[in-house]
């Protein structure tokens, strides 16, 4: 099913301020709040939706990026960011708890009104971030790439847990497992409750009585992991891929964080990039551009035949369509551009300078341009404008 427009989601348009985003979101996670929507799977749903359009639109990169390539410059390995749907609700909570206070990102507010159950912290591990080059066939085609990654990863010997044989925890004194400990304040409002973190437990609702002498109660060691990372074709270089998961664990049996994969390009020895198409300079001679003829140019799987035509000037421009780089949403492919160019010796013979002598005063070799003749630069401004 397709995603909708993040802007859309929120109700706001391109421009908006980020003042403006945090409003929009507010609005939307009040009245989706699972809270306030015990059981419903929709409420649930759009509460996610807009937490993810949120995120993206208020980060200044993924913003940029959602507007120039869509959804498909957000999605799981296969593009961008992160994305609502992919977090849980503690994810949701503690990632945007300052559009709330601390009571909200805690899970829940009380005021007369909605109020929730106190919810313990998930850890989560960080992020490692890796640079994968890729050569221009990998760019046109996509291609699947493994990486081995030195991170941090579950320590064996607790299975994460942090606690000697896995098993040597229990509930935290202080917050009754909760995670938070919660404060009422009388005002003018009427009672307002607070939350805050558990001092003791560090809102993880359990305390260990016997740490894992291996990993000294983190649950994490360091070790190595050898990721498969699918690129789709058409990435760009500084390009960032997400793929859930795959970075460092997190302390006592948390969630994972992300690999973000930086895209780096190798050039290419004949053709040029610019944006989806490719460029290629050709050089030909004098007698092939007046007899005209037929040569072969590289594209990124082969090569291909062209003709040249009697009479093509300098700075003609040909286009082959479709040989260029497929658009990483899927909705065209760009094409491969050639440009001409007229070889002029730099030396002649003696037996040339005599020919050419007796050829530039013949009525056809004085120029005589048309305005199918445009020089290059106006060819050019044409095509990418």
């Amino acid at each position: 099913m397709s995603k909708r427009d993040y802007y859309d989601i929120l109700g706001v348009s391109k421009n908006a301020e980020n003042g403006e985003l945090k409003k929009a979101y507010r609005k939307m996670a009040l009245k989706y709040h699972p809270d306030k929507n015990p059981d419903n799977k929709d409420a649930e749903e759009k509460f996610k939706e807009a937490a993810e359009a949120y995120e993206v639109l208020s980060d200044p990169q993924k913003k940029a990026r959602y507007d120039q390539y869509g959804h498909a410059g957000m999605s799981g390995s296969a593009g961008f960011g992160g994305g609502g749907h992919g977090m849980s609700m503690d994810d949701i909570f503690s990632h945007f708890g300052d559009i709330f206070g601390g009571a909200f990102g805690g899970g829940g507010f009380s005021s007369g009104g909605f109020g929730g159950g106190g919810r313990r912290r998930v850890n989560r591990g960080s992020n490692l971030r890796v640079k994968v080059k890729l050569s221009l066939a990998e760019v046109v085609n996509g291609v699947e790439k493994k990486i081995k990654l030195k991170k941090y990863v579950a320590c064996d010997s607790c299975h994460g847990t942090g606690a000697e044989h896995g098993s040597s925890k229990s509930t935290c004194p202080t917050c009754k497992g909760q995670g938070q400990v919660r404060q009422i304040t009388n005002t003018f409002l009427g009672q307002m409750q607070t939350a805050s973190t558990c001092p003791q437990c560090g809102g993880e609702g359990e305390v260990i009585t016997s740490k894992c002498n291996d990993c000294h109660g983190n649950g994490i060691v360091k070790g190595e992991d050898v990721v498969t990372i699918n690129i789709p074709a058409g990435v760009a270089e500084g390009m960032q891929l997400s793929v859930g998961g795959k970075g460092n664990a997190a302390a006592r049996g948390g969630v994972a964080g992300d690999l973000l994969v930086l895209i780096e390009e190798e050039p290419h020895d004949e053709l040029i990039r610019d944006e989806n198409n490719l460029l290629y300079d050709l050089y030909i001679n004098f007698a092939d551009a007046a007899l005209g003829t037929t040569v072969e140019v590289p594209t990124v799987e082969s090569k291909a035949r062209i003709k040249i035509s009697a009479g093509t000037q300098g700075g003609k421009v040909l286009r082959l369509k479709g040989k260029g780089i497929p658009d990483v949403n899927g909705y065209r492919r760009g094409d491969l551009l050639v440009n001409i160019n007229i070889w002029t010796p730099r030396t002649l013979s003696d037996d040339e300078k005599i020919l050419m002598e007796k050829l530039k005063d013949s009525p056809n070799f004085k120029p005589q341009p048309t305005s199918k003749d445009r020089s290059y630069f106006d060819r050019m401004r044409e095509f990418f404008s």
